[in-house]
């Protein structure tokens, strides 16, 4: 016959088991989250960044938003940037924060430094737009930030570890032609570039960059491609679609001289840069599901293509590809963002977590 002692010695021992079950569960169950998330873009990715610049290429004001819990906060879509949707499946339960607002806090965790209207040149968007944040200068507040983390976690070798195990969202090029070269290619204003040349100047410079964010201490880098900028509204209102098509081909062929050589530029990268790993990131969407209205924007345009504040937009925001002129909506945002975070799947599945308390 079992004693009570017996008895008490076995129902502790079966809740240690339990309890153990249950902790082994969760830890095999729970998605290994990326300890800090970098972005770095142009008006793809601003999340308000541009408000605090003297710039005109800032969208604070409805409908910017309409379909974001806060509203208007400077983001360039009815609701979540495709940055915003990428950070949510990587795991991070609150939104990687503008640089402009970051506190020392968010520095560990990740900041986004993007800009609307800015490009890999510095001069793209500037006659334009004004005072937009280049990739260099985004590199330059990035090296800014890089001395707080130091700071916070005590060593340069901390921070370097901590730093190699974020993950790094790269994605610029649209401007470099929507704001720079195309306008000259398509009008009497020369350039002095043909095609070929001019995305063979603008990867040397986005490979020099990308190579000092890996000097400064980026090891897993997402670069992603351009998309059919023929395809936006203003190209096709402005140039007009060519025969046949919804889009202005001539545009989409220069962007995929770019494209291809922008690949062979991140195989370089990782051949020649030890512990490198860039990933390209590519944004063809093979099906858009119910998305079916393809090239009309969503909402009623100023004389620049962006949204009429308080103007009339449409109800069906999920049916359409674009917004605005320029920008897709919430739910092309979501399509793109999870091609985005399958291709970027390398850098993410054997995640090294690292304790920085």
């Amino acid at each position: 016959m079992i004693n009570c002692t017996s008895r008490l010695s076995f129902f502790l021992l079966a809740v240690v088991i339990f309890s153990t079950l249950q902790q082994l569960v969760v830890v095999l169950c729970e998605p290994k989250v990326v300890p800090c998330y970098f972005i770095f873009g142009d008006s793809l990715v601003d999340n308000g960044n541009n408000l605090y610049r003297e710039t005109t290429e800032k969208v604070n004001y409805m409908p910017y938003g309409i379909d974001f819990p806060e509203g208007p906060t400077g983001r360039f879509t009815n609701g979540r940037t495709i940055a915003d949707i990428i950070a949510e499946l990587l795991g991070f339960e609150e939104r990687i924060p503008p640089y402009v607002n970051a506190t020392n806090g968010d520095f560990l965790r990740g900041v986004n430094y993007g800009s609307g209207g800015c490009g890999i040149l510095d001069e793209t968007g500037r006659q334009l737009y004004g005072d937009v944040i280049s990739f260099n200068e985004q590199l330059s507040n990035h090296e800014s930030m890089i001395s707080h983390v130091v700071k916070l976690l005590g060593t340069e070798s901390r921070a370097k570890q901590h730093l190699s195990s974020c993950i790094y969202s790269v994605g610029f090029g649209s401007n470099d032609y929507l704001a720079n070269y195309l306008p000259k290619y398509y009008s009497s204003i020369s350039t002095p570039y043909n095609p070929q040349q001019f995305a063979s100047l603008l990867v040397s410079k986005y490979s020099n960059q990308l190579q000092k964010l890996y000097d400064y201490g980026a090891r897993k880098v997402a670069v992603s491609q351009l998309g059919k900028l023929g395809c936006v509204p203003i190209q096709v209102s402005t140039y007009g679609a060519s025969e046949g098509s919804l889009c202005v081909e001539m545009s989409n062929n220069f962007v995929q001289i770019f494209n291809a050589k922008l690949k062979l530029v991140i195989e370089d990268l990782n051949y020649n840069l030890s512990d490198a790993n860039f990933v390209y990131v590519s944004n063809v969407i093979t099906s858009y599901g119910n998305i079916t209205n393809l090239n009309e924007p969503c909402c009623s345009l100023s004389i620049d293509g962006h949204c009429l504040p308080g103007g009339v937009i449409c109800s069906n925001r999920d049916e359409h590809i674009f917004w605005d002129a320029f920008h897709p909506t919430e739910a092309v945002n979501m399509i793109y963002a999870k091609l985005a975070h399958t291709d970027m799947s390398p850098l993410y599945a054997s995640a090294d977590l690292i304790d920085i308390v």
